[in-house]
């Protein structure tokens, strides 16, 4: 049996219609305080904000995903998706991302979306330091599914990230038939330079991705 959704719903005063579906990376959890941050800017701009729990993060409190976890990580996704599709009621449109191993779960069952089980159509990603590779092994691309993703994808990366260099990133891109940008941020690692409490990176991020989804 798959386990409930579990997160957060950031509900916004002054509501745009759109919704985003918003989750961790590997050995992290829907408290993160970057994704708590995020939640709440995205909040502010009228984007409803469901912030919410992986389910391999649901069955251990702690580690990172095991190996064969993937399938019901992106089936937890789905589910969070479905979610918001309801509370939107097909007035607005869905987002969906997250960070490191969120956002690329979320690649790839975007990219399975034109199977008839993937509902409602995701309308934009949100793909914050995508892991295009483990640290020190670039041969071991996560690039197999990029030619099949039709999803337009903003993408947030630092300069130092270990998971993959800027230029990395920007070759892999052009895989994507999708519209794409990259948002790079200089000096910053895996983390985005994110410090909870005195950081504009929030927002920032808020106002170009939605720059982005208004194309």
């Amino acid at each position: 049996m798959q386990p409930a959704l579990r997160g957060f719903l950031h509900s916004p005063a002054q509501p745009a219609g759109n919704a985003l579906a918003l989750t961790h990376g590997a050995g992290s959890n829907c408290h993160a305080p970057l994704l708590v941050a995020l939640a709440e800017a995205f909040s502010a701009a009228g984007i409803m904000v469901l912030r919410f729990d992986l389910p391999y993060r649901q069955a251990r409190p702690h580690g990172p995903p095991h190996p064969g976890d993937a399938e019901h990580d992106r089936a937890g996704i789905q589910r969070a998706v479905e979610h918001l599709g309801r509370l939107v009621n097909g007035r607005g449109r869905i987002y969906a991302g997250g960070h490191s191993y969120g956002g690329r779960q979320t690649t790839m069952l975007a990219a399975e979306a034109t199977l008839p089980s993937v509902a409602p159509p995701i309308a934009a990603l949100l793909l914050l330091s995508y892991p295009l590779h483990p640290p020190r092994k670039p041969e071991q691309l996560r690039t197999a599914h990029l030619p099949r993703l039709q999803t337009p994808s903003f993408f947030v990366h630092g300069a130092r990230d270990a998971f993959a260099t800027l230029q990395e990133l920007q070759t892999a891109l052009k895989l994507i038939p999708a519209r794409t940008e990259l948002f790079s941020l200089e000096g910053a690692g895996h983390d985005l330079g994110f410090r909870a409490g005195n950081s504009d990176l929030p927002a920032l991020v808020v106002r170009k991705f939605l720059a982005f989804v208004s194309f």
